[in-house]
C-alpha cells in the first residue's frame, strides 16, 4: 500500500483517489438513482440537491482544514466561493443556450450531467498546466493577476445578447460539419436516419448534442477566468482542483432554481467584475506591504462582502421590476 503515499502534484495519491471516488459516487448516484427516469427538475428538488452538494463541498473543506491546516482550509473555502460565484455568470449563458435551442427542462439535466464529465477532464488539464507553469515560472502569477484585473474591467462593459447565438461560430461549425436533426429525438444526442440523397442510414446529431457542445465550450471560456483567479488565491493544485469541481457540481444542481429568477441578479456581473479586480490585485498589494501572502481570512471576508453587496443591491433594485424590463435594461 506504499503507493498510496506517492506524491502527486504536492499531495499523496490517497487524497486524490479519495476525492475522485467521492465525485464518481456522487455522479453515479445522481444519474443512476435520482434522475434515472429523466424527469423535469422542479425548484424544490433543485434547492435540496444544491444544499446537499453545498454541504458536501464545505464538509470536504473541513477535511482539507483537518489534513492540511487552517491556512489551506481557508484557501479552499475562498476558492470554493469564488468559483461558485464566477460560475454564476455561466448560468446566464447556459439558460440562453437552452432557450435558443428550445431544450425542454426535462432534458436539461441530462445535458448538464454529461457536461460535468467534460468539465472534470478539462479543468484537470488546465489546472495541471497552470500548476506546472507556476512551479517553473513564479512570475506567471503576476501575468494571471494582470489578466484578472483587465478581465474584471472588461466585464463591466460586456452584455449578454441572446440574438448573438445565431452567429455563434461553434454553432455554425457544428451545423456545417455535421448532419443535424430539425427537432429533438427524445433524450438522445445521436440518432441514425436515412440520408435524403442515398437512402443509407447515417448518423445525425440532435439539438441536445448542440447544447452539450456549446455548454462545454462556454465552460472552457469561463475557465480561462476562474482558473487564474483561484491560482491567485492558492498555488496548491489539490485545493485548486477540488474547490473548482465541488463548486461546479453544486451550481449545476442549483441551475434549475436559478434559471427562474436570473433577472433578480441583474447586477451580479458588476460584483463579479469587482471580485476579479480584487483577486488580481491581491498579489501586488501583498508585495507592496511586504507580506509573504495576502491573509486568507481577509481574502475570504472581502470576497463575501463584495458578493453580498452585489446580490443585495440586485435584489433591492429588481424588487418591483418586471422580468423582461430588467433583462432589457441590463
Amino acid at each position: 500500500m506504499d503507493f498510496l503515499i506517492i506524491d502527486v502534484l504536492g499531495q499523496p495519491l490517497w487524497m486524490w483517489a479519495g476525492f475522485l471516488t467521492i465525485v464518481a459516487a456522487l455522479l453515479a448516484f445522481d444519474l443512476g438513482v435520482l434522475h434515472r427516469d429523466g424527469h423535469e427538475i422542479g425548484v424544490r428538488e433543485s434547492l435540496v440537491l444544491s444544499a446537499g452538494y453545498m454541504a458536501l463541498g464545505l464538509a470536504f473543506g473541513g477535511f482539507v482544514w483537518w489534513s492540511l491546516g487552517a491556512q489551506s482550509g481557508l484557501e479552499y473555502v475562498t476558492g470554493f466561493v469564488v468559483e461558485k460565484s464566477l460560475a454564476m455568470d455561466n448560468v446566464f449563458v447556459i439558460a440562453m443556450i437552452f432557450g435558443y435551442l428550445s431544450i425542454p427542462r426535462q432534458y436539461q439535466h441530462r445535458v448538464l450531467f454529461w457536461g460535468i464529465l467534460g468539465v472534470i477532464v478539462l479543468r484537470a488539464i488546465m489546472i495541471g498546466f497552470g500548476a506546472a507553469l507556476v512551479s517553473e515560472f513564479e512570475w506567471v502569477l503576476y501575468v494571471f493577476a494582470a489578466f484578472l484585473v483587465l478581465t474584471g474591467i472588461k466585464m463591466l462593459f460586456i452584455k449578454h445578447d441572446g440574438s448573438s447565438l445565431a452567429d455563434n461560430p461553434v454553432l455554425k461549425f457544428l451545423r456545417k460539419r455535421f448532419r443535424v436533426t430539425e427537432t429533438l429525438e427524445g433524450d438522445r444526442f445521436i440518432v441514425k436516419r436515412p440520408d435524403p440523397k442515398t437512402g443509407k442510414m447515417v448518423r445525425y446529431i440532435t439539438p441536445l448534442m448542440l447544447a452539450l457542445v456549446m455548454i462545454e465550450v462556454a465552460d472552457l471560456v469561463f475557465a480561462v477566468d476562474s482558473v487564474p483567479a483561484i491560482f491567485a488565491i492558492t498555488t496548491d493544485p489539490y485545493i485548486v482542483y477540488t474547490s473548482n469541481i465541488f463548486a461546479i457540481l453544486g451550481l449545476r444542481a442549483l441551475y434549475f432554481a436559478l434559471a427562474a429568477i436570473l433577472h433578480r441578479f441583474a447586477y451580479l456581473k458588476q460584483a463579479l467584475a469587482v471580485l476579479l479586480v480584487f483577486i488580481g490585485s491581491k498579489i501586488v498589494i501583498a508585495d507592496l506591504l511586504g507580506w509573504e501572502k495576502f491573509p486568507a481570512e481577509w481574502s475570504l471576508g472581502i470576497t463575501f462582502a463584495i458578493l453580498a453587496t452585489g446580490i443585495g443591491y440586485s435584489l433591492w433594485r429588481t424588487r418591483k421590476t418586471p422580468t423582461q424590463q430588467v433583462r432589457e435594461s441590463h
